[in-house]
């Protein structure tokens, strides 16, 4: 299993919802974070004075996928997601060993 942390633009989310949906995510966690990266933020002006915006709005979508759905997965959100500038976001994949159901106590991939 494989835990996909994805960190996209807010007005991507309904992309990235749908594409889960399809390849049959059982679920997602969505967190509002505010960071920046490579861009370093954005310069903005307001009546005539420049200014920098360091830290930029992004979304955090947590999701655990089959290790066998993560390549095609990824694949297709960096296909859809993608707008070709800096900021388009990141993803970061992890290695699951266990997961637990806690109202059942099944585990393994019958507990996502």
């Amino acid at each position: 299993m494989k835990k996909l942390e994805i960190i996209i633009r807010p007005e991507k989310l309904e992309v990235v919802k749908n594409i889960l949906n399809d390849f049959g995510a059982s679920g997602m966690m969505v967190t509002n974070i505010m960071g920046f990266g490579n861009q370093k933020g954005s310069t903005h002006m307001y009546r005539g004075t420049e200014y920098t915006v360091n830290l930029l709005p992004k979304l955090k979508i947590e999701t655990v996928v089959a290790d066998e759905k993560e390549k095609k997965l990824i694949d297709e959100l960096c296909k859809q997601v993608a707008t070709g500038n800096y900021g388009d976001g990141k993803i970061f994949v992890y290695d699951i060993s266990n997961v637990v159901r806690i109202r059942t106590g099944e585990s393994g991939s019958v507990a996502l």
